[in-house]
């Protein structure tokens, strides 16, 4: 099974970028006996493998990590599979796969911060979601400096942001917020100092949403070209002979990989 890259591509640091409620979500065995199944009778119509080539999804994901992804996870259930595959809907938290809305060519993860109906906005970094703050314990700022778009969003973009963002802050701002449409998604990365994500390009439709990633079945500290660049993979291949025990990050192996819920 070959690895796709998730192009998770970061913004440069010098241009932008009470508990929470329970939902239902599969308990650690369920999730374990669905990756079993998936491993041992999936295809690229089930489970799907990519690699992470960039950092906007750090700490929670890494460069190097390769992932499995659940294709099954979003599918829309028909009248019988319905009652015997976990399909369940995108839910605030959720670390998501998708083409990328600017270029269905390329395939991104980010985590899903709004769905249908939410209203968010951004006070200094901090996010504010239909009407209050939230905890979001998975963010890392990597950067001190506060970034007029960036970091208090929505607000006039300085840089170029495309066609996406610029039709989201024309008609979907309301009192100072962003509101998700119907059959749209409010994405953004880990990284949030660092990432490239709806901010920048506007909402994911919902039919490109491929799958939720599974887990980490192996992940090797490798620079992004060598990760995104197919003009490298002869060097990768020579330092993956050389280094692959040592460059191994043998902790996060098949590590799951779970959402956060958002309230």
């Amino acid at each position: 099974m070959d690895d796709n890259p998730i192009i998770v591509e970061p913004v440069t640091p010098v241009v932008p970028e009470a508990p929470p409620r329970a939902f239902y979500q599969r308990g650690f065995l369920a999730e374990w006996a669905v990756t079993v199944v998936l491993l041992l009778f999936g295809t690229t119509t089930l489970v799907q493998a990519f690699v992470i080539p960039t950092g906007s999804m750090e700490d929670t994901l890494l460069i190097g990590d390769h992932l499995l992804v659940d294709k099954l996870a979003y599918a829309p259930p028909g009248s019988v599979s319905t009652h015997i595959l976990p399909y369940t809907e995108v839910k605030r938290g959720d670390i998501i796969v998708f083409r990328y809305p600017a270029d269905i060519q390329q395939t991104f993860v980010k985590r899903c911060i709004g769905v249908p109906g939410d209203r968010i906005r951004l006070v200094h970094k901090q996010l504010v979601l239909n009407g209050h703050r939230v905890s979001e314990p998975y963010v890392y700022h990597k950067t001190e400096y506060l970034d007029s778009y960036r970091d208090d969003f929505p607000s006039e973009p300085n840089i170029h942001v495309s066609q996406g963002a610029e039709d989201m802050l024309r008609h979907h701002v309301e009192g100072g917020e962003v509101v998700v449409p119907p059959g749209g998604y409010f994405a953004m990365g880990d990284n949030r100092d660092s990432s490239l994500d709806s901010r920048y390009w506007g909402f994911v439709p919902r039919e490109n949403i491929v799958g939720k990633p599974l887990l980490i079945y192996w992940s090797y500290d490798a620079p992004t070209d060598a990760l995104a660049n197919p003009a490298m993979s002869v060097e990768h291949l020579v330092d993956l002979v050389e280094h692959f025990p040592s460059k191994t990050r043998w902790r996060r192996t098949f590590n799951l990989i779970r959402g956060y819920p958002l309230q």
